[in-house]
């Protein structure tokens, strides 16, 4: 009878080595995966902007004269950007504390039932094609707004630039234009906050309220500093879907060529995505490369928004930490 040595391994396969060695093979492939995704990612990032800035360069060195608007193309580009911002910083500004006190009441006061078909309903907006809240928003929001809210502000608020007037009695302006796009970013920013607010360690919570703060109290003590950073975060992903949107401002907005900074008159500065969305099926030769020229703006101030967002959000998270 022969007895064998357990710790001679000679011509032996250790125990699990082959499951070990298609673990390891299997950690290279996705490894592999994530590394292949990311560097598509970036190819494709820089194969847009590469377009972008080739498709645009014939706007830097050719005469605009010719081409209807400002001769220069920052002349044409400079009102399109201003109303671009402030249609989006209206959206933000009218979105954001709404967006984080939904989220707070489905993290922290709605009944668990409640809170699950609430935020359903709230992610369920996101679905919906930006041409039809468009289409609410002329169809119904428009006329309810002419005939109440800007009256009132022209009243009461007219000796701010924003409310001067006259009031438009077809409600085609820049504050109807960013309720609606304050209504399509909603959902992002309520969706990332709650889920901030859902992390918030149970231990701050329940220490805040030891010490005998109330539910709002502890709330701002334990909640909203842990969430600042995601409550930032969802906020410029919001500003970002604002600064892109097409349709819904399209079908709102009645554009002139200028800087307003009258948002209920029925005169307002145009955005860079309408603009192009409006005028591009009919352009040709050189007013092509122009309107692509705005794109490649459009593109340059998302992609600093999002940089900034970034950092910003990663200050309010350490801020958080310490």
């Amino acid at each position: 009878m022969t007895i064998t040595d357990p710790t001679d391994t000679t011509g032996a396969t250790p125990p699990g080595a082959s499951s070990e060695k298609v673990s390891k093979i299997g950690d290279k492939v996705f490894g592999g995966l994530a590394k292949g995704a990311g560097i598509m990612i970036l190819v494709t990032l820089a194969g847009v902007a590469l377009f972008l800035l080739t498709e645009a360069w014939p706007t830097f060195t050719n005469d605009l004269s010719e081409l209807s608007g400002s001769d220069t193309f920052l002349g044409y580009v400079g009102p399109l950007i201003f109303g671009t911002i402030l249609a989006a910083t209206l959206a933000l500004i009218l979105a954001t504390p709404l967006a984080v006190a939904v989220a707070l009441f489905i993290s922290h006061y709605a009944p668990k039932r409640l809170a699950t078909t609430l935020a359903y309903f709230v992610d369920l907006l996101a679905a919906i094609p930006s041409v039809v809240f468009g289409i609410w928003g002329i169809s119904v929001l428009a006329p309810i707004l002419s005939r109440s809210l800007f009256p009132w502000l022209e009243d009461n608020l007219g000796f701010l630039p924003f409310f001067a007037g006259p009031a438009s009695t077809s409600g085609r302006t820049m504050l109807t234009a960013g309720m609606v796009l304050a209504v399509m970013i909603l959902p992002i920013i309520t969706a990332i906050s709650r889920e901030v607010f859902l992390q918030t360690p149970r231990l701050h919570e329940e220490a805040s309220l030891a010490l005998g703060a109330t539910k709002w109290e502890m709330i701002k003590q334990a909640v909203l500093p842990y969430g600042r950073s995601g409550i930032i975060s969802g906020a410029m992903l919001g500003l970002g879907r604002a600064l892109g949107e097409t349709m819904a401002v399209a079908i709102i907005l009645s554009p002139s060529d200028g800087y307003f900074w009258d948002i209920i008159s029925n005169q307002n500065s145009n955005t860079i995505a309408a603009n192009i969305a409006l005028k591009f099926p009919e352009s040709s030769g050189l007013e092509v490369n122009r309107l692509i020229a705005t794109g490649l703006v459009l593109f340059a101030i998302t992609f600093l928004v999002n940089a900034v967002a970034r950092k910003i959000a990663s200050a309010g998270f350490s801020g958080a930490d310490g």
